[in-house]
Formats: structure tokens, C-alpha cells, sequence
């Protein structure tokens, strides 16, 4: 899946933020923690649209989707 220019230009602005949480290992700053959730809407967005482009691939891994244990 290709991500569309605008999509990209929000994870490239929002991933020095998630590389201070990361190599501190918390939320320091309000602004960490607002980049934080826009991140992981954006996330949810990305997963929510590969969902629907490549369901047989992912049929596995989404909770309550696979006949078996999922994968996370």
C-alpha cells in the first residue's frame, strides 16, 4: 500500500515525537502527548485502510476475524 503525500508528511512530522517517548520511555511534554494521539489516529487510519485493501492478508491478525488465535 502506498501512502498518499499527506499521510507520509504527518509521520514524518510526528515521528521525533515518538522517538523521545520511545528513548525515554514516557510522555515528558502536554506537546509529546498530543503528537502521541495524533499518531496513533493516524495509525488506526493507515491499519483501517490496509484492512480494506488487503483483507485475505489480514484475516489473520485482526481479533475476531480468524478462524484461530490471532497473531497480537
Amino acid at each position: 500500500m502506498k501512502l498518499d503525500a499527506f499521510a507520509f508528511q504527518q509521520l514524518r512530522r510526528l515521528a521525533p515525537s515518538l522517538d523521545d517517548i520511545l528513548s525515554t520511555g514516557e510522555v515528558e511534554h502536554v506537546d509529546q502527548a498530543v503528537n502521541l494521539a495524533a499518531l496513533a489516529t493516524l495509525c488506526a487510519e493507515l491499519f483501517e485502510s490496509y484492512c480494506c485493501l488487503c483483507q485475505d492478508d489480514m484475516k489473520d491478525l485482526v481479533p475476531g476475524k480468524a478462524s484461530g488465535v490471532p497473531v497480537w
